[in-house]
């Protein structure tokens, strides 16, 4: 089966893209984030005509997350358990497999704007209460996939300019921390399984030809648990839709798993 992760930022102006990319690349799952719509207007009878449920978790003009499968989800959570936050962050639900139950994790995690600032110190808070989520998500579900736009970077090769930002948002040593503390939970970074191209980025700015001259970083992420870390036989990055017209900033990521 394939999972997949892919922030769409705004599914009601690319849900034609995602439809394409779906009929090119027919994953088991897909996580989306930056829906920027709400609830009532997800677009459910697409995606199910494109043979996909989903659960969504959305919210007016920013944020939002949702989990496309091919079967139906259910034990369906919205946001982070005991955090008082009225942001639309997180999704976890089940996927019924031929292998088992699939528990899913969607995350789209805070930017942080700056070291120093409120919303930094948000993102730290909102990292440490979702890694108390993933803990009890893990210890009830061994089968666990982690996916999303995680906004950190997670080593120096996964920046275009490593020197330059070092200490900046999506670099700095807090984020990184709490990267290896869901790594230490028994997580993997699937793309970091196999051998990849250098400079390899799922993320590039519209400004100053950020994606023409690949200055990028890599901040969308698949880890998967223990339970599934020897399934995993590839993960990659689709660069292909970043060439589309108006397309989003990210790249989906996929990862196959026997």
């Amino acid at each position: 089966m394939k999972i997949a992760t892919w922030n769409i930022n705004s599914l009601s102006v690319r849900l034609p893209q995602v439809l394409a990319w779906l009929a090119a690349h027919p994953v088991d799952v897909l996580c989306l984030q930056e829906l920027k719509l709400t609830d009532d207007k997800f677009p459910f009878e697409a995606l199910h005509a494109a043979g996909y449920e989903a659960a969504c978790f959305g919210q007016k003009t920013y944020n939002g997350v949702a989990i496309l499968a091919r079967t139906p989800l259910t034990d369906v959570v919205r946001n982070i358990p005991g955090l008082d936050d009225d942001q639309a962050r997180v999704l976890t639900a089940t996927v019924q497999t031929p292998h088992g139950p699939l528990r899913v994790i969607n995350g789209y995690f805070v930017n942080g704007q700056a070291p120093g600032t409120d919303k930094f110190a948000y993102k730290l808070r909102w990292l440490q209460a979702l890694l108390g989520h993933v803990q009890a998500e893990l210890a009830a579900h061994p089968r666990l996939a982690l996916l999303g736009d995680f906004n950190v970077a997670p080593e120096d090769r996964d920046s275009y300019d490593p020197v330059g930002l070092a200490g900046t948002i999506h670099h700095t040593p807090e984020e990184r921390a709490h990267f290896q503390a869901l790594l230490d939970l028994g997580l993997t970074d699937a793309f970091r399984l196999f051998e990849q191209p250098e400079k390899s980025y799922s993320w590039w700015d519209y400004r100053m030809l950020g994606f023409q001259k690949n200055r990028g970083l890599r901040i969308d992420h698949i880890l998967v648990s223990a339970a599934l870390r020897e399934a995993v036989t590839a993960c990659s990055i689709d660069r292909a839709p970043r060439k589309n017209p108006q397309p989003s900033d990210h790249a989906p990521v996929l990862a196959t798993l026997a």
